[in-house]
């Protein structure tokens, strides 16, 4: 129960579905969370629209993990130029 404490819920939609969502992030983060994967799903779709619903869920997850683990590759490196200058 001492887990609850200080978790928000709210109910998002993603890919047409509704999901509660809990966390200590402000509920205006979740729905930006939420907006941002259910765009890259809907961009998935166009891609491929045959995707059944599972497929389309690992692809999406693929696509935004390859986008965060290259930007913070990137930052990484920015960081490491930045410490040379000094």
């Amino acid at each position: 129960m001492g887990e609850e404490v200080g978790k928000r819920r709210t109910t998002v939609k993603i890919n047409g579905q509704n999901y509660v969502i809990a966390g200590k992030a402000d509920v205006s983060h979740i729905h930006e969370v939420a907006n941002f994967v259910d765009q890259k799903m809907k961009e998935m779709r166009r891609i491929n629209p045959y995707l059944d619903k599972t497929q389309l869920a690992v692809l999406t997850a693929v696509n935004i993990s390859d986008e965060f683990l290259r930007l913070k590759k990137q930052i990484g490196q920015e960081s490491k130029k930045k410490d040379g200058e000094n």
